[in-house]
């Protein structure tokens, strides 16, 4: 299920052309915004769990992970270099399974490791170690919907980002019902299990979102491999 050969060639791709300085952006700023307000506001005991947890996992996160998981297939689909990678004897779910594992380890680095290194900058060290572990979980989940969403369609970066700033950023946050299909309150559940009392308010509970985030990162990894097996080019099947 993993091809060092594909994974290799696919994390060059991910880290070149200038594109770790893109991927490295929100988490600098959820940093230095979390450096600033402990010097500024020291005794304030909400900030760290507003910005560090809503902010960051709602924004920052899938952001990153919008990015970098609709890039490791997508933009071989957009340029046709796809049909040299469909040519190959190598599975479709291998491919697939690949990318994903490229797009969530990148995604780990410029994203859940800098919720660690923000937490502990805002001088949590509890929650500093959930807001790493679900941000773990949530670059899974994250990175499987993104990959797929880059084999359904050539404007996913749009429609990702619709995703992201309507559903994760605005609705999850203001309409209770949402939250049971947010993936930024399944990575609170699980941040929420490692750091309790913590106000992150997690929508939903840890069984809730362990069984909904399995269901939807095994559910849009099927749907990206038949996806891309009956992936077309030039009129031909791939």
């Amino acid at each position: 299920m993993f091809n060092p050969t594909i994974a290799s060639i696919t994390l060059r791709a991910a880290l070149g052309r200038r594109r770790a300085l893109l991927y490295a952006i929100p988490p600098l700023i959820l940093i230095g915004v979390s450096a600033i307000l402990r010097l500024t506001s020291p005794a304030d005991p909400a900030w760290p769990a507003r910005i560090l947890g809503t902010f960051g996992f709602s924004v920052v996160l899938p952001l990153t992970a919008l990015i970098i998981g609709t890039s490791v297939l997508g933009a071989e689909v957009d340029d046709g270099s796809v049909v040299h990678l469909l040519a190959t004897p190598v599975p479709r779910r291998v491919i697939v399974a690949t990318k994903f594992a490229v797009a969530t380890a990148v995604t780990i680095v410029f994203a859940a490791v800098p919720e660690l290194l923000a937490g502990l900058v805002a001088g949590q060290g509890r929650l500093a170690l959930g807001l790493l572990a679900g941000a773990l979980v949530a670059a899974v989940i994250y990175n499987a919907l993104f990959v797929c969403l880059s084999t359904a369609t050539s404007r996913a970066l749009v429609a990702g980002l619709a995703y992201v700033v309507i559903w994760e950023g605005v609705l999850a946050n203001l309409v209770g019902g949402a939250r049971i299909l947010s993936i930024s309150h399944y990575g609170l559940a699980v941040a929420t299990a490692v750091a309790p009392g913590q106000a992150l308010k997690a929508g939903v509970g840890l069984t809730a979102a362990g069984v909904l985030g399995a269901v939807v990162t095994a559910g849009t990894l099927a749907a990206a491999v038949r996806r891309l097996g009956s992936f077309t080019l030039r009129g031909d099947t791939a």
